[in-house]
């Protein structure tokens, strides 16, 4: 890869800005970390970057991948980035070097639709789906848009068809066959995304993709030498669920549903279906817990027992002639891969290591089965660290990430390039030092009465982030017959509407969980107040947390729970200011915040907002924003 200097990404950098119509404003923090990109990419030495809230940091690292001859990849954590990306900055900077930049987006299978299915599906007159004209509904819809759809991917959709809909006419990379053994591999979506990823020359992607590509088998992405991590707050997270095992019920289901579209009078796909519910019920007596080692001996018989079964059904599978009609052998192949996939699993769920945790989670009300390594950087150092060089970046970058991901000081470069915001003139972090201890008696009482003094001083304008559903709604309960302004809570209607109501109705206040932590982008008016029921801390009983504290020992709280607390913190507190016009308050709850030992090493991951412990200044800068001279 022919690497571009720093000092003509800074010269390009300046032509972008000014070509974008930002009024030719040069940002600091901006120039600084597209100058140490670059930088990364001609050293091939990894890079973390903190840039606040307002740095440009997707022009920063933009430009240099777009100087560069590829192929390079960024991952996201989120669609809205993705999108971001590849529908406004990365044609915009097109447009403004005034020659095409090839680049391309590239998701999971199971986003696109899939031609194989629907072909198969039409010729089946139930459609698979019993008698419920939802789903059928549905297809009709998706077969119309599959003959004008360029892409077949399920973001372009103007409607959003049912789950079940869906599931009927994809696939995911579990089961697909391949476009070399499959009758529309021809005409396959996913394909075409693919190979159109492989000749561009930067290729978004979001993060568990990128994980799949590292930790799996075969990869799914071309060879590149340089990626760029956005969000990368949450990379440790998805690793985690990537380079681990996950087990459930629904699995077995599945397999159960393709062996009867495979196998006629099937018996195995009976038995897969009881066994999956078998381990099902065994599961929820271990919901939140850690799994021994050696595994208890109900478990152990079922997995054997599920084990045996799905050696049956792929048997079932085998017996079928090589040359039956292609229909069939394509579908008999995706049932194949599931099987194999699902034996897979459960071998490795019989032999965790003493590098692993296993444990029991809730997933949609599913008890699911998890397996995930426990340290992260012998693995993360193996596949990716010394194979790519790594840009990671994030408004809010974990103090200890570099340790947590096996980035060692001596490999990488650290930069804090700042936020471009005068957060010390715009905005107010107010600790209610006065109030008790949340895990004292009296603190439900005090935190409902702050937050109506508050809300009543900013005239709603407020976004109140709670640390449970149940906190939220007391709140909600407690506060709606005492102020005048419109509560939502993260109950009453769906994600996107709650944020364009919470927006549009300006005295209006939105009452929220973790979810509603990150983002979030409300700017202007409508968002004056923050408020942070309580300190985010992670939940004392985790399994994957319990297993990395106890390699940390009487050193767990600060080297655990205390960053992930700050990085949630300062995740929070960033949806206060989201453009140099905005003014406000962040407003913690919790009196730790002033008092505890460790307040200094969560405070110092905020933006150096002025603070104080006086709910009088909190109010009158909400009154006079309310109220401008």
């Amino acid at each position: 890869m022919v690497m571009t200097s720093a000092n003509d990404a800074l010269q390009t950098l300046s032509a972008a800005v000014k070509a974008l119509g930002e009024a030719g404003e040069q940002r600091t923090g901006q120039q600084q970390m597209c100058e140490a990109v670059a930088n990364a990419m001609a050293s091939k030495r990894h890079l973390v970057v903190a840039a606040g809230t307002g740095t440009g940091k997707s022009l920063a690292y933009l430009v240099p991948l777009a100087l560069s001859d590829g192929p390079c990849v960024v991952a996201t954590a989120t669609k809205t980035l993705q999108d971001q990306l590849t529908q406004k900055d990365l044609p915009q900077l097109s447009k403004a070097l005034n020659r095409p930049i090839n680049f391309a987006v590239l998701k999971g299978r199971s986003n696109y639709l899939c031609m194989q299915r629907l072909s198969e599906l039409a010729n089946d007159k139930q459609l698979s789906l019993d008698t419920d004209d939802g789903p059928r509904a549905d297809i009709a819809k998706l077969t119309q848009w599959a003959q004008r759809t360029k892409t077949g991917d399920r973001d372009e959709l103007h409607f959003a068809p049912s789950a079940r809909a869906w599931n009927a006419l994809s696939v995911s990379g579990r089961e697909c066959p391949g476009a070399q053994r499959c009758p529309s591999g021809m005409s396959c979506f996913a394909e075409k995304a693919r190979d159109t990823a492989a000749a561009a020359d930067i290729v978004v992607v979001n993060i568990h993709l990128y994980c799949l590509h590292v930790f799996g088998e075969n990869p799914l992405l071309p060879e590149h030498e340089t990626v760029v991590i956005d969000e990368a707050h949450v990379l440790e997270d998805i690793v985690s669920d990537t380079a681990g095992v996950t087990i459930a019920s629904t699995r077995f289901d599945d397999l159960s549903r393709r062996l009867q579209g495979v196998v006629a009078e099937s018996t195995a796909a009976k038995d897969i279906g009881d066994v999956g519910q078998r381990l099902h019920d065994a599961l929820e007596g271990w919901l939140d817990k850690s799994l021994p080692t050696p595994l208890p001996k109900e478990l152990q018989q079922i997995v054997v027992l599920a084990r045996g079964r799905t050696d049956s059904a792929l048997a079932e599978l085998r017996a079928i002639p090589n040359d039956a009609p292609e229909e069939l052998l394509t579908k008999k192949t995706r049932a194949t891969k599931l099987a194999s996939a699902l034996a897979d699993d459960l071998n490795r769920a019989m032999q965790t290591t003493k590098s692993e945790v296993a444990w029991v989670e809730a997933n949609q009300s599913v008890p699911t089965w998890k397996i995930a390594p426990i340290q992260l950087g012998t693995l993360l150092t193996e596949k990716l660290w010394q194979k790519t060089t790594a840009v990671l970046t994030s408004a809010t970058i974990p103090m200890n990430l570099g340790e947590n991901l096996g980035l060692h000081t001596k490999d990488h470069d650290a930069i804090d390039v700042g936020s471009p915001f005068d957060y010390a003139n715009n905005a107010l972090l107010y600790c209610a030092k006065h109030l008790p201890d949340p895990r004292k008696d009296g603190y439900q009482q005090a935190l409902h009465t702050e937050l109506a003094a508050l809300i009543d001083a900013a005239a709603g304008r407020t976004l109140g982030l709670f640390t449970s559903y149940r906190a939220m709604e007391q709140a909600a309960e407690a506060l709606r017959p005492k102020l005048d302004v419109h509560i939502y809570t993260q109950r009453d209607l769906p994600k996107a509407e709650l944020l364009r109501r919470f927006a549009n109705e300006v005295e209006s206040c939105l009452f929220a969980t973790m979810s509603f932590w990150q983002g979030v982008d409300v700017p202007g008016e409508s968002l004056s107040l923050v408020t942070i029921d309580r300190l985010p801390f992670p939940r004392p009983d985790d399994p994957l947390l319990n297993a990395r504290r106890e390699l940390h020992d009487k050193a767990a709280f600060m080297r655990v729970d205390v960053p992930l607390t700050a990085t949630r913190l300062a995740q929070g507190a960033g949806r206060l200011i989201r453009r140099s016009t905005d003014r406000g308050v962040v407003a913690v709850l919790d009196s730790r915040l002033a008092s505890a030992r460790y307040r200094w090493n969560l405070i110092e991951q905020l933006p150096p907002f002025k603070r104080t412990a006086e709910r009088s200044e909190a109010v009158a800068l909400l009154q006079s924003i309310r109220q401008p001279a």
